[in-house]
C-alpha cells in the first residue's frame, strides 16, 4: 500500500471540499472504505463505501453547496471531470441544459502497491497489455501500477497519456504513484489519439500507458504505435472479451474480423459454410486481461490464439489468478466444456424466384457476407423480383410478418445481384446480426460463469 500518512492525507483532502456538517459525518466512517459521495440538487447527499450506500444526512443539497463545492476544484474540462492538486481523486458534474451544474460524483482516487501483482510479470516480457473490466473495479488504479513498476522495477522509459488526470493526479506535478514515469496532459479529450502519437514521435518511450481507449481514432494510434515496436499498456471500455470482439470500433484491437471466403476442401476440411468471420490482422494488444474484482483477474496471455479459437469453436483456457489471504498469486486455469461450438457465421440470404446457383456463385466470387438458404425461416434477408413482391405470396408474406429485409432486382443478371447485395445497408441486418454474434458467443459468457462459481 502507499504510505498511510500520504493516503490519509489525500483523504482528508477530498473531505474538506464538501459543507462542514457533512464533513463530519464522513469523519465517522472508516474512511478506507470510501468510495464515492454523490451529490444531487434538491436531494439529500448519499455515500458510497465498499458493500453500502446510503444517505447520509437528510439535508438537501441546495445550489450553494454545489458551488461552493466547485470552487475548491480545478476547472472541469471538456469530458466534465475535475480534480484536486496532488491527488487521484475524481470530480464529475452532471449539467442541465443551460449547462448548469446540478449534480456531483466525487470519487476517491487511491494509489495502491501491490495492486498489479497479479500481472507485472507480463509487463517485464515487454508486450502489450490490454485491460477490461467494469467501471470501479480497479482498471486505472492497476494501470497506475504497471506504469510505476515498469519505470522503476523495470527500468524501462514510460510515458503516461492522461487526458482526465486520472493515472496520475490533478496539477502539474505528478502524482507520486507513477514513480519514475512522465506524464503528459491532454488539452482536451478528443485530442487523446495525437497526443500519443506526439509521445511515441517526441519523447522515445519504450512504454506508452493509456487510459480508456474509446474511439476509432485511439484504436488507429494504438496499432500505430504497436507497429513502431513501442510496449502498451491500457485499458478500454468493455467487460470481458466478449464485449470487445462485438465492438466495431474497438474489435481492431484484437485484431478486427473480416468474412472470408474457403475453398472448397478448406470448407469441408473445417465443417463449415464457404465464408465464414476470421481474424483480419495482428492484434495491437497481445494479452488481454479482465479484471473481475479487486483480487482477481482472468488473463488470455496469446490474445490472437484467443480470438481464433473462439472463431473456430474451440475451446479457450483463460489463466485465473486470484490473491489469497496471505497475498500470494495463486494460478489456475479453467477450460470451456464446449463440445463443438459452429462458426460465427455470415448473413443468411433468401433468394426468392431467382436463380440461387447464381446468387451463390456472386457471392463466392465477390466474398460477400451472406450465405444462401433455401429456409424463409433462417434468412436474415430476401431478395426477390418486383412481380413478386407486388403479390407478396407464400414466403415473402412470411418474411413480412417476421419482420425479414426484402430487397427487389430489377431482373436476374449477375450483375444486378451483384449491385443489390453491395449496397445492402448493414443497419438493416444489425439486430440478428448483433442477435447471431451474442449466441455464438455464449460459449463465451458461459466460461465467465463458471469462472465466477468456482473462483467467485
Amino acid at each position: 500500500m502507499t504510505s498511510d500518512k500520504n493516503m490519509e492525507n489525500e483523504i482528508d483532502k477530498f473531505i474538506k471540499i464538501f459543507p462542514l456538517p457533512i464533513q463530519k459525518q464522513i469523519n465517522k466512517l472508516e474512511k478506507n472504505e470510501l468510495i464515492e459521495v454523490i451529490i444531487d440538487l434538491g436531494r439529500p447527499f448519499k455515500i458510497r463505501l465498499k458493500e453500502d450506500e446510503f444517505e447520509i444526512s437528510k439535508r438537501k443539497v441546495n445550489a450553494k453547496d454545489l458551488l461552493q463545492i466547485t470552487k475548491k476544484l480545478s476547472g472541469f474540462g471538456d469530458d466534465n471531470r475535475a480534480g484536486l492538486e496532488n491527488t487521484l481523486h475524481r470530480i464529475s458534474a452532471i449539467r442541465n441544459r443551460e449547462q448548469k451544474i446540478i449534480g456531483i460524483t466525487a470519487r476517491v482516487g487511491r494509489s495502491i502497491n501491490g495492486s498489479a501483482k497479479f500481472i507485472q510479470d507480463y509487463a517485464s516480457l515487454g508486450k502489450s497489455i490490454l485491460l477490461l473490466g467494469k467501471p470501479g473495479i480497479g482498471k486505472t488504479t492497476m494501470l497506475r501500477e504497471l506504469a510505476r513498476i515498469s519505470a522503476e522495477d523495470l527500468n524501462k522509459r514510460v510515458i503516461i497519456v492522461d487526458t482526465s488526470n486520472e493515472i496520475a493526479g490533478d496539477g502539474d506535478v505528478a502524482h507520486y504513484g507513477i514513480g519514475n514515469a512522465r506524464r503528459m496532459q491532454v488539452a482536451s479529450t478528443h485530442l487523446q489519439h495525437k497526443t500519443m502519437i506526439e509521445a511515441v514521435e517526441n519523447h522515445n518511450p519504450e512504454v506508452i500507458v493509456i487510459d480508456e481507449i474509446s474511439t476509432k481514432e485511439e484504436t488507429e494510434a494504438a496499432r500505430t504505435i504497436a507497429e513502431r515496436g513501442v510496449q502498451l499498456i491500457a485499458t478500454a471500455h468493455g467487460n470481458q472479451l466478449s464485449n470487445l470482439m462485438q465492438n466495431p470500433i474497438l474489435c481492431d484491437l484484437v485484431g478486427g474480423i473480416e468474412p472470408v471466403t474457403l475453398g472448397d476442401e478448406e470448407a469441408k476440411r473445417r465443417g463449415t459454410q464457404k465464408i465464414v468471420l476470421e481474424r483480419r490482422s495482428p492484434p495491437t494488444f497481445e494479452t488481454l486481461v479482465e479484471i473481475k474484482s479487486f483480487n482477481k483477474v482472468a488473463v488470455y496471455k496469446d490474445t490472437a490464439a484467443t480470438i481464433d479459437k473462439i472463431l473456430r469453436g474451440s475451446k479457450i483456457s483463460p489463466e485465473v489468478r486470484e490473491l489469497d489471504k496471505k497475498n500470494n498469486v495463486m494460478i489456475s486455469k479453467k477450460t470451456t466444456s464446449n463440445d463443438k461450438v459452429e462458426n460465427l457465421q455470415v448473413k443468411k440470404i433468401h433468394p426468392y424466384a431467382i436463380d440461387k446457383t447464381r446468387v451463390q456463385e456472386v457471392i463466392d466470387e465477390s466474398a460477400l457476407p451472406f450465405n444462401v438458404t433455401t429456409k424463409i425461416e433462417d434468412a436474415d434477408l430476401v431478395i426477390t423480383l418486383r412481380p413478386h413482391f407486388r403479390s407478396k405470396k407464400g414466403p415473402l408474406k412470411e418474411a413480412e410478418n417476421n419482420n425479414i429485409p426484402i430487397h427487389i432486382l430489377r431482373n436476374n443478371t449477375r450483375t444486378q445481384i451483384f449491385q443489390v447485395l453491395s449496397k445492402i445497408e448493414i443497419s438493416d441486418l444489425k439486430k440478428r446480426q448483433n442477435d447471431s454474434i451474442n449466441a455464438k458467443l455464449e460459449e463465451v459468457s458461459d466460461l465467465h460463469e463458471e469462472l465466477e462459481k468456482q473462483y467467485g
